[in-house]
């Protein structure tokens, strides 16, 4: 991936098929710091940044919300 390439948002469908986690499981794991948080895309509609979950996928066992590029 290049360096000038965009951040992608992702949707939660994308999100759980690269994670393996169940929606509750995603859910939980966000409010307690251990999976990155969503960005706000409009009034109903909710991502994640493609890079933070990539760097959640390279240390899922010890990832901290605050260790999010």
């Amino acid at each position: 991936m290049q360096a000038d390439t965009p951040d992608r948002i992702l949707r939660i469908k994308t999100v759980l098929d690269r994670t393996g986690l169940s929606r509750s499981t995603l859910y939980r794991k966000m409010q307690n710091g251990t999976f990155p948080k969503n960005v706000q895309i409009s009034t109903r509609c909710a991502g994640w940044r493609e890079s933070a979950i990539n760097a959640w996928l390279r240390n899922p066992m010890f990832y901290q919300a605050t260790d999010a590029p």
